[in-house]
């Protein structure tokens, strides 16, 4: 139970740390409106690496279904536990979504533009194309799932392996990120975007399901893939 716990207080964590970046610098009104794409690398890498700092050695900070089942594959955990820790995954990106419609409330009512007041709770594509939109999203989890599991294979899994995540998200986002915004993960964009449909945001709202499909299966296959090359090489 504790290992559930840790995964949905750690996942609302990464949210609310995540998406609470693009909040503050995309919303009409806010302070630090207008920090810009470096500002949004730096906050998501932290808002990773500080819960995985937080509750590594609970449930071994996974915070991702694509990661979970990436373990699961690969030895690490009984697959018994999979769909709790999705649960709990998912449960926790609601709620960290739902804390920062409340901060942010006011800042929703100035901004009025529903691209804007969407994309700080999910990703969207600079270029709507669907299938290399899907390869984006596979290929950028396919790298973290592999580079989560092989350097702490390589490293020794000590305190270091941790602080080395906030390399892979920065490095995922530094490279991936202008194509479709590195989701990555579903418990960071389908949950938040679950959210968004529900909650009484002012204005129009359109969740894109139409595309928001995407980050939610392309990170599952390229995690199992990265899973996958990862046994093949260690």
């Amino acid at each position: 139970m504790q290992a559930y716990i840790a995964e949905f207080v750690g996942t609302l964590f990464l949210v609310l740390l995540g998406d609470g970046v693009c909040c503050n610098v995309s919303l009409n009104k806010s302070g630090m409106k207008g920090g810009g794409t470096v500002h949004i690398l730096i906050g998501w890498g932290m808002a990773v690496m500080v819960p995985a700092f937080a509750f590594g050695s609970l449930s071994g900070a996974h915070f991702n279904p694509a990661v979970t089942i990436g373990v699961a594959i690969r030895g690490g955990m009984d697959w018994s536990m999979v769909p709790g820790y999705i649960i709990a995954q998912m449960l926790g990106g609601i709620c960290g979504a739902i804390i920062l419609f409340v901060l942010y409330h006011d800042h929703f009512k100035a901004t009025e533009d529903t691209a804007t007041k969407r994309g700080v709770f999910c990703t969207a594509p600079s270029i709507r194309n669907t299938g290399l939109n899907f390869l984006s999203e596979f290929v950028a989890t396919l790298c973290l799932v592999f580079f989560l599991a092989a350097i702490p294979a390589n490293c020794g899994a000590s305190g270091m392996s941790w602080a080395l995540v906030y390399g892979v998200i920065v490095s995922m986002g530094a490279s991936f990120g202008g194509l479709t915004g590195y989701a990555m993960n579903a418990a960071r964009d389908t949950a938040p975007r679950i959210a968004y449909t529900i909650l009484p945001i002012p204005g129009e709202k359109d969740a894109d399901w139409s595309y928001g499909w995407i980050p939610l299966v392309a990170p599952i296959l390229g995690g199992i893939c990265g899973s996958l090359l990862y046994m093949a090489i260690f």
